[in-house]
């Protein structure tokens, strides 16, 4: 039997508040310990409820904690924003074939308001964007399918994504998924209720979305799927 995930404690929301009005290494360094029980471990926890999950409905997203957790400290090297914590906690999954996270992936946070899951594509490179939109250009009617599942429209709702004002160059303006190729991001996502963080429904409402999410996910990978090694592709301009 899978170990079921109780939730996190309420301290580990009391400690994020607490952060966000105390983002300093001279306050969180004496409450490190804390932060790693309260907050670091249940997060390791529950990326191993949730891999339990995947295993049923995406196995190829099973992801070790020690990957898919987050680190609390921020790359402050090239931000305006000096803070050194970040004031969300993270886990994102991506394919297990995946180099540097890259693809489509399913990914989740909360902050000290609100829990996000998250499936598809946030920032892609350019090879990647130009093979997310060819793969789109071939194969959108199928891909329209994947988005009318009604699973998928009941639970996480419409595409989003940033759009270009214009159809990308090398593609005719009016090609049948114009509005697709428009796109640079791909993605799904719904906001939970916080509540549900301290609450053993947490593991099940985030499995829920994320196997909602699944086919669009996978059908966005198999922009890499044709080709045994991933190469450079010409440049196309965003």
């Amino acid at each position: 039997m899978n170990k079921k995930f109780p939730g996190f404690s309420p301290d580990a929301l009391a400690f994020l508040r607490a952060l966000k009005r105390n983002n300093r290494r001279e306050w969180f360094q004496p409450r490190k310990e804390k932060y790693e029980a309260l907050i670091k471990a249940p997060m390791c926890e529950l990326v191993e409820c949730l891999n339990a999950e995947f295993a049923g409905f995406a196995p190829d997203y099973v992801t070790p904690p020690s990957k898919a957790v987050y680190r609390i400290y921020r790359d402050t090297r090239f931000s305006h924003d000096k803070t050194p914590y970040k004031t969300h906690i993270s886990a994102i999954f991506p394919h297990r074939t995946a180099m540097k996270r890259e693809g489509a992936v399913f990914y989740m946070h909360f902050t000290e308001k609100d829990i996000l899951a998250f499936g598809g594509v946030y920032g892609p490179e350019r090879d990647e964007l130009l093979a997310y939109r060819a793969l789109l250009a071939e194969r959108h009617d199928e891909f329209q399918q994947v988005l009318g599942g009604r699973s998928l429209r009941r639970v996480v709702g419409e595409l989003q994504g940033e759009q270009m004002s214009r159809v990308p160059k090398g593609f005719p303006c009016d090609h049948p998924a114009a509005d697709l190729l428009r796109h640079r991001q791909w993605y799904l996502e719904d906001v939970l209720d916080i509540k549900l963080l301290t609450s053993p429904r947490l593991v099940p409402e985030l499995a829920r979305r994320f196997s909602a999410m699944a086919p669009f996910v996978e059908f966005m990978n198999q922009a890499f799927s044709r080709k045994p090694e991933r190469k450079k592709l010409p440049f196309m301009a965003f």
